[in-house]
């Protein structure tokens, strides 16, 4: 990746943040830290990684995404129109009773988005029953599903994870947006995640880790997929819970907060995005 390209991706990044921020304001929907630590994942998969069409969404052969960490749909649909699935005015309507754009993204409307998802642990298994049916139709692309950390508690991970396994479904990649937090506390202390990585080794995946907000580390891990070792993939991606705005970084509170007027100037001005 050149440095060019490099500082653009950054840039989209900020500007996707300060686009969540202020959707999250006006419609006083939360979400946001989980939505914020999870931007530069999206960034890198929508920009860089993943073989997809805005134009033609519903392409055989496109790569398959799946936010399994439904919560976090600000950040999808906002991605979603900033790459061109849709206008970006049509999240005038975020919120808003009888909009497709819901705090979780939905089954059927949204262009780009692949299912329903937010009720914690099913998207992996939703993941599976997709990269199955590619492989049954011959077709080469990928299956990701983004997953946070805390819906690792849930049995139905474990499940799917053995079961993608015994598979052998080495173009599924799933991605843990490991921000360390869940709704009421640090995630390590809700359950015993650790060790974390071996867990998913031990249930025979291979597992890399990166520092989830560095893009071109990101860029670089994505492509080397299948690797020939017929191992599902999963990536512990490190990364921080409000990530971008020093107020919101690794504050739980934004969990559930909504940013008052002057909190959402003084994010975009930290993002450098003051007047626009």
């Amino acid at each position: 990746m050149t440095t060019a390209n490099l500082r653009e991706l950054q840039k989209i990044a900020r500007v996707l943040r300060g686009r969540i921020i202020e959707t999250s304001g006006r419609a006083k929907i939360p979400h946001l830290g989980s939505c914020l630590s999870c931007v530069d994942i999206l960034v890198t998969l929508y920009y860089q990684a993943l073989n997809i069409d805005p134009k033609n969404p519903k392409a055989e052969d496109r790569d398959r995404f799946l936010l399994s960490k439904g919560h976090a749909a600000p950040a999808l649909f906002q991605l979603l129109a900033m790459r061109g699935f849709f206008p970006l005015s049509d999240l005038d309507n975020y919120g808003v009773d009888g909009s497709l754009f819901a705090e979780h993204p939905p089954a059927h409307g949204v262009p780009g988005v692949e299912a329903a998802t937010g009720s914690l642990g099913h998207g992996l298994s939703i993941g599976i029953g997709m990269a199955l049916a590619s492989r049954t139709r011959k077709r080469s692309n990928k299956t990701v599903v983004l997953m946070s950390d805390g819906e690792c508690n849930e049995g139905s991970v474990w499940e799917a994870a053995m079961f993608a396994a015994a598979q052998k479904l080495e173009k599924l990649i799933a991605i843990i947006d490991f921000n360390k937090w869940q709704a009421t506390g640090r995630s390590r202390e809700v359950m015993a995640l650790d060790p974390f990585k071996e867990k998913w080794q031990a249930f025979g995946w291979s597992v890399y880790e990166v520092d989830g907000h560095d893009i071109e580390a990101l860029a670089d891990l994505f492509p080397k997929w299948p690797d020939g070792s017929g191992k599902p993939v999963a990536i512990i991606a490190h990364t921080i819970k409000g990530k971008g705005v020093s107020f919101m970084e690794d504050n739980n509170n934004w969990h559930y907060r909504t940013p008052k007027p002057d909190e959402v100037e003084a994010a975009k001005k930290e993002l450098g995005l003051s007047g626009s």
